[in-house]
């Protein structure tokens, strides 16, 4: 019988597929599986931000594998996805996937 960690290995292999969940995405200019899960902000957009008339923030949450990405970014940090920076947020090792939050002002 498969270990708790063997079941999530197998369970990241199914979230990360290109053919399931994940898309390739250009990541710091590296192609990748990325998957976006912007459900997953919809309770977090509950504490919409808006800086001015015109101006908002563009939310993002990606997860993408620890191998594939490198060393977790830091808070603060810049992140440029498919060609738009975006400031890291939040990021998060969940058991050699990476959960980033990403955010950039938009007009």
């Amino acid at each position: 019988m498969p270990g708790f960690k063997d079941i999530i290995r197998a369970d990241l292999n199914i979230f990360m597929n290109l053919d399931e969940f994940a898309t390739t995405h250009t990541v710091n200019g590296k192609k990748m599986a990325v998957t976006i899960d912007n459900n997953e902000l919809i309770e977090r957009a509950k504490k919409a931000k808006s800086n001015m008339d015109g101006i908002y923030v563009k939310s993002t949450l990606i997860y993408v594998k620890s191998k594939d990405f490198g060393q977790l970014p830091a808070v603060g940090s810049a992140l440029n996805l498919d060609g738009k920076i975006f400031k890291v947020t939040d990021a998060t090792n969940e058991d050699g996937l990476y959960s980033i939050h990403l955010e950039a002002n938009r007009s």
